[in-house]
């Protein structure tokens, strides 16, 4: 058995992702990998052309990448670049009953529901599930056990990638996680645990909680720049790393 390992994917693909703060996002993942005797690693170089597939799509290829450098592994948690562990964090690998784990997806529910209702009718033959159990794919955690269904959702965009982009492209949805989350919802619900918000803190600004203050710091372990963060996301990385870790 191998260590845990926290994945990021840090790919630089223009000047709005160089200008992020991503680094400071990785020092805090790299504190936190150390605490909790964990590895980190970094995938900085594309997978494949931007126009068939964006990087948001290589989550779904982490464990193949960990088995192609030799990586012996017993858990995963995957992480969006745009987020800070509190350095007070606990080891997310001990509550996860061996599940795939995520967090609900909190925010604009118009935009949820816009996912669910548009890919369901033009993409998985009217299947729904509830939009409760609709996840943020920014925070994961998965083990060796969810090879068989990563490799079925690479199989899915393989064969379904034209009619993925026609619906990104036209319909304001998501990108990779609406898709995610009808697969695991309609093929391993069974192997699905929602961790608390704690865990992955969305949306901060719509839910007042992100100023100043930094108020965002008092009641959470993972914060997540997204859902158009103002000024910026990396202002905030910056800000909250340093405010925790300096």
């Amino acid at each position: 058995m191998g260590k845990n390992i926290i994945f990021i994917i840090n790919i630089v693909k223009d000047e709005r992702s160089k200008n992020q703060g991503y680094d400071y996002s990785l020092k805090s993942w790299k504190h936190y990998s150390k605490k909790i005797g964990a590895d980190l690693f970094i995938l900085d170089e594309p997978l494949f052309d931007f126009s068939y597939m964006k990087p948001q799509w290589y989550k779904m290829y982490v464990l193949d990448i960990l088995e192609s450098n030799g990586v012996e592994y017993d858990q995963v948690l995957y992480v969006d670049a745009d987020t800070v562990v509190h350095p007070n964090a606990p080891n997310i690998f001990e509550i996860t009953n061996n599940k795939f784990c995520a967090v609900r997806a909190f925010g604009c529910m118009d935009w949820i529901c816009r996912s669910i209702e548009n890919y369901s009718k033009l993409l998985f033959e009217n299947f729904q599930f509830p939009y409760h159990k609709y996840f943020n794919s920014g925070v994961m955690v998965f083990n060796k056990n969810h090879q068989s269904f990563f490799n079925s959702v690479q199989e899915f965009y393989h064969e379904h990638h034209t009619i993925i982009h026609h619906i990104q492209d036209n319909y304001c949805v998501g990108n990779d996680q609406p898709v995610l989350n009808f697969l695991i919802n309609r093929d391993i619900p069974e192997d699905y645990k929602i961790l608390d918000y704690e865990w992955n803190m969305q949306d901060m600004m719509r839910f007042e909680v992100l100023g100043e203050d930094m108020l965002h710091t008092e009641y959470g372990y993972i914060s997540h720049y997204n859902a158009g963060v103002k000024p910026t996301p990396g202002y905030w990385i910056e800000k909250t790393y340093k405010h925790l870790y300096l």
